[in-house]
């Protein structure tokens, strides 16, 4: 397993499928496995290394909370997708979850602790002022 401060940035099988290379590019979500390193040029490229080297992120520290990592290949992939969706909606419902995450396969089907994680760090935003996920 793998241990949940250490979350990666990860290639997946490079058929924008799965959701586990996600990355912002210029602050959107973007499925790396999709895009040329030549299309990155001139633009800003966050990695789950970028977001918190520490795991000090609100995100971060729910994940570890609600303990959603299983196997962990999906999970920088589906933080990446939070951060992106808490930035845009700071206090989602659960449909809106479901919507902006169904880009991100979890085949350990963590799907519930992924929302509890995401409304958890929705509430440490909002109560630290910060109404968004940026880092």
């Amino acid at each position: 397993m793998r241990v949940a401060s250490r979350m990666e940035a990860v290639w997946s099988w490079g058929t924008s499928q799965c959701g586990a290379c996600v990355v912002h590019v210029d602050g959107k979500s973007v499925k790396a496995c999709s895009m040329l390193a030549a299309q990155a040029e001139g633009t800003e490229v966050t990695t789950i290394e970028g977001l918190s080297p520490d795991a000090s992120h609100p995100l971060q520290k729910a994940w570890i909370a609600e303990q959603v990592p299983q196997c962990g290949y999906c999970q920088s992939g589906q933080i990446m997708s939070a951060v992106e969706l808490l930035s845009r909606n700071p206090h989602p419902t659960d449909r809106d979850i479901n919507t902006a995450m169904a880009g991100n396969i979890c085949r350990c089907n963590t799907y519930v602790r992924i929302r509890a994680a995401i409304k958890q760090a929705s509430r440490a935003l909002l109560q630290a002022g910060r109404g968004g996920a940026s880092a």
